[in-house]
């Protein structure tokens, strides 16, 4: 049985014509060439190159061998081609969503640093709202979702993303601009524009006001972080948002200020538990998991006690 160092050995002979060649073909030593080849014909028990002039020539028993060593021989280069084209994610898609708190800013500098590692790797990514992604992941849309809750159900898997704060954001121009932290009481007293305390970052917003004992009220209602973004940028009023739809500054012409409440929440990565993540899924999950950490606000030591609990 020949190894495939063996028919890669003996197509370069054949087709270089000398030991020396094949030598500078392979860029391996001469000797060694030669030791394999007579290695080889010794363990086949046959001939398979007659010496004529300095030359190898394919003898008339092993003629007809060498068309299927050369099919072989492209086969194998067929093989490493597509392996190669598998590592830059050649003719591959990687599908993923998230939720648009996530998806604003987190998810495109995660995505950013995959294609540094996967250059040639297909990206197909949506935005989903919460009650989207079990529908998503189950009947097999996406690998995984980015999610700022997490539910039980029987086959989908919640890991540990990242954990964050909520923040006040304020137009740069106004007064409170140049406050660095903020009460629910202080902050009862401007025209606030927040998200529905039926969403999980809502119901933490909510929470604080009420364990302050403090009344509020919401003018705007908005479902998105980047609208209510903008609504505070047209000076209409301020707002509360987590901090990652804000981070790294993208948003121009606001300040965000750290809330004196408990306002910490948490995010996930969702998948199918019955399927197996590509190798594209987890580089991404691991990417974007350091993306959000290094985002975070919250020091190690905070981000250690909030996984306790």
């Amino acid at each position: 049985m020949l190894t495939l160092r063996q028919i890669e050995v003996i197509r370069a002979i054949m087709v270089t014509g000398s030991i020396a060649g094949a030598a500078r073909l392979l860029n391996v030593s001469a000797p060694g060439l030669s030791r394999l080849m007579k290695y080889t014909e010794d363990s086949l028990g046959i001939r398979l190159f007659d010496r004529r002039a300095g030359r190898f020539v394919p003898t008339s028993q092993a003629r007809n061998i060498f068309d299927l060593l050369d099919t072989v021989h492209r086969k194998i280069d067929d093989l490493q081609s597509a392996v190669a084209g598998l590592g830059r994610g050649q003719s591959q898609e990687l599908r993923i969503a998230s939720v648009p708190s996530i998806a604003n800013v987190m998810v495109p500098r995660a995505i950013a640093k995959l294609r540094q590692r996967f250059p040639d790797l297909g990206l197909d990514v949506n935005i989903l709202k919460i009650e989207e992604a079990i529908d998503y992941l189950l009947l097999g849309r996406g690998e995984l979702v980015a999610i700022s809750s997490r539910f039980d159900h029987p086959l989908i898997e919640f890991e540990p993303l990242a954990s964050g704060r909520l923040l006040c954001i304020v137009p740069e121009t106004s007064p409170l601009a140049t406050r660095d932290k903020i009460t629910p009481q202080e902050m009862s007293g401007y025209p606030l524009i927040g998200i529905d305390p039926k969403d999980p970052y809502g119901a933490i917003m909510a929470a604080m006001f009420t364990n302050s004992g403090v009344a509020y009220q919401m003018n705007i209602k908005a479902r998105f972080g980047t609208t209510v973004c903008s609504l505070v940028a047209a000076g209409l009023g301020i707002a509360i948002i987590d901090e990652f739809t804000v981070a790294h500054g993208v948003v121009r012409g606001l300040k965000g200020i750290e809330i004196d409440a408990d306002s910490v929440f948490h995010t996930y990565i969702a998948y199918r538990r019955d399927l197996p993540l590509s190798a594209y899924a987890e580089h991404f999950r691991q990417l974007l998991r350091h993306e959000m950490q290094s985002a975070s606000s919250l020091r190690p030591a905070d981000r250690a006690s909030t996984r306790k609990k």
